[in-house]
C-alpha cells in the first residue's frame, strides 16, 4: 500500500487527508462527485473530528486533490487524480 501512495503521491498527505482522498475516490464512483455529507458519513471518517475533518477537506482543495463542483454553491467535490494534484502544482 505505501508503495501504490508513493507512486500516486499521497505519501504527502496527512492520514487524515488520505483518508478523505480514498473515501471521496469511492464515494465518486457511485455518483460522479462527492457531497461533504456523503464523506462525513463514510466509515473511513468515522473518527474525525469534525473541525480536523473540514481543516483536511480545505486542505486537499488546496494541492489540488478535490475541487469544488462548478455547478453546485458548495458542498459538492470532484475528485482530481492524484498526478493533476500535487504534483503539478
Amino acid at each position: 500500500m505505501l508503495g501504490m501512495e508513493r507512486s500516486l503521491g499521497l505519501q504527502e498527505l496527512s492520514s487524515v487527508e488520505r483518508d478523505i482522498y480514498y473515501a471521496a475516490n469511492e464515494l465518486a464512483e457511485d455518483a460522479g462527485g462527492v457531497q461533504t455529507i456523503g464523506l462525513l458519513e463514510h466509515a473511513l471518517i468515522a473518527g474525525i473530528s469534525r473541525p480536523t475533518f473540514f481543516r483536511a477537506l480545505k486542505s486537499l482543495v488546496h494541492k489540488g486533490y478535490l475541487s469544488h463542483c462548478r455547478n453546485v454553491e458548495r458542498g459538492r467535490y470532484v475528485v482530481n487524480a492524484p498526478s493533476s494534484g500535487a504534483h503539478s502544482r
